[in-house]
């Protein structure tokens, strides 16, 4: 009973760092809003960035954690690491100021990351 209260809890780990993720994303998507109409848009859209990758680096902690100690599958840490790999271009391409690809690139990872957080 213990051990299914402790993966309970677990699952429940995913879920909210999926939802954090999720939820940093979307911040972005209005901070680049206010990149366009005011003084202060660059410096929030620049510390999101910062917050949406620690999120998707907590998404993987949270993946291990609730793949390794059940021995599940490990097909969430692989969904994980692929989004923050998609995190990692997505900060270069803003640092790069490429927005013919941040952006788009930015909708589809909201879109993956509301399926992953529908899919839990």
């Amino acid at each position: 009973m213990a051990t299914q209260a402790t993966a309970q809890r677990r699952f429940s780990f995913l879920q909210i760092a999926i939802a954090l993720q999720t939820l940093t994303i979307f911040l972005q998507a209005v901070s680049a809003g206010l990149l366009l109409t005011s003084s202060y848009g660059e410096t929030l859209h620049s510390a999101g960035a910062r917050v949406m990758f620690g999120a998707s680096v907590l998404y993987v902690l949270a993946a291990v954690l609730a793949w390794k100690p059940g021995g599940g599958s490990p097909r969430p840490v692989w969904q994980a690491v692929g989004f923050l790999a998609l995190a990692s271009v997505q900060v270069a391409l803003g640092i790069a100021h490429v927005p013919s690809v941040h952006l788009p690139l930015g909708v589809l990872m909201f879109g993956l990351s509301v399926l992953a957080l529908a899919r839990r």
